[in-house]
């Protein structure tokens, strides 16, 4: 077991013990992805294939064990054949994915979200890595929103345009509808097709949310149009939507082109101006990259790049009629 951990191939050899009776593996491959991500293995026992995940960046691992518990139960995510949150590992069956078409996901993502928001509550969170963060109120967000306001990184006429937006669009959204969130789809590597079923991998982030925040971002990369995008609701909703549904989506998916804008967009150069010359794909063409897993965000210079994207469009959204449309529909419901 030369590729586990030191210090963690006693409690990795317990877990093996447990759950299937026996000590070694036939075969075993490092799947971590980078230094500092949480390590990752496949690894083959009595012929079948497993992943074995050793948790190293900090967080509760028995509220992100119970919802993969709960998600695995559900038939949302694979099926957990072992977990320690004392020792932060956890044993699933592993799923061997193949490329999943942006047309099929437009129906299967929406119906597996609707299930997944039908179960019991997910415990709270002590941080909020989503675009929801946006929403609440405290130290931690003016702190956030004050360092990007005066960073300097957008011209000051689109600064004042962005949090004027910003400011209409958190006045009047709804804070009293939350469900259990997986809250890390934004990366297309967390939803695994294996050609037959979908599933949802990776519950590190997993809390009680806003519904519209899993929705956002999926929708973010997959619906194109508003054709697709009365498929997807309507798939997630058991019916047509409603204005209101439309809207209160709508103004979700702005919220994250914010978040993911502000969050990413001062990590290639901090402090400094944005060199607003150099040229990036458009919004559609990375976003079908980066669901086709042909872009990610593999380093600052990346995320910088998906910041710059999501800026082009929420700039372009602010300034369509839809936008104050939206909010006037929400306002009025709430």
């Amino acid at each position: 077991m030369l590729t586990i951990p030191h210090d963690k191939s006693e409690a990795v050899l317990l877990g093996l013990n447990r759950a299937f009776g026996v000590t070694e593996f036939e075969d075993i491959r490092d799947l971590t992805e980078r230094p500092g991500s949480n390590r990752a293995f496949r690894i083959v026992l009595r012929g079948s294939a497993y992943l074995l995940r050793i948790n190293t960046r900090p967080g509760d691992m028995a509220r992100h064990f119970a919802c993969m518990q709960a998600a695995a139960d559900a038939g949302l995510a694979p099926r957990v054949r072992y977990a320690s949150a004392e020792d932060r590992i956890s044993i699933t069956d592993f799923v061997e994915a193949i490329p999943f078409p942006a047309a099929e996901a437009l129906v299967r993502i929406p119906a597996a979200l609707r299930a997944l928001h039908a179960l019991p509550p997910f415990p709270a969170a002590p941080f909020n890595t989503t675009c929801t963060f946006l929403l609440n109120k405290g130290p931690a967000l003016e702190g956030f929103l004050q360092k990007f306001r005066t960073s300097g990184i957008l011209h000051e006429s689109e600064t004042e345009e962005l949090f004027a937006c910003y400011q209409q669009l958190a006045d009047v959204y709804p804070r009293h509808d939350s469900a259990p969130g997986h809250n890390d789809l934004f990366k297309p590597d967390n939803m695994l097709f294996d050609g037959t079923r979908l599933w949802l991998v990776d519950w590190e982030a997993a809390f009680q949310n806003d519904r519209y925040a899993d929705l956002a971002v999926v929708a973010n990369m997959i619906v194109t149009n508003e054709s697709t995008e009365e498929a997807f609701l309507r798939e997630y909703l058991g019916e047509l939507p409603d204005e209101y549904q439309r809207a209160r989506f709508y103004l979700m998916r702005q919220l994250a082109h914010m978040f993911y804008a502000m969050a990413f967009l001062p990590l290639e150069s901090p402090g400094k101006p944005i060199d607003w010359g150099e040229p990036v794909p458009s919004y559609d063409d990375f976003q079908r990259r980066f669901w086709a897993r042909e872009a990610g965000l593999s380093d600052n210079h990346a995320k910088w790049v998906y910041g710059r994207v999501h800026w082009a469009r929420l700039l372009q959204s602010m300034r369509q009629a839809r936008f104050g449309e939206a909010l006037r529909i929400v306002s009025d419901r709430n």
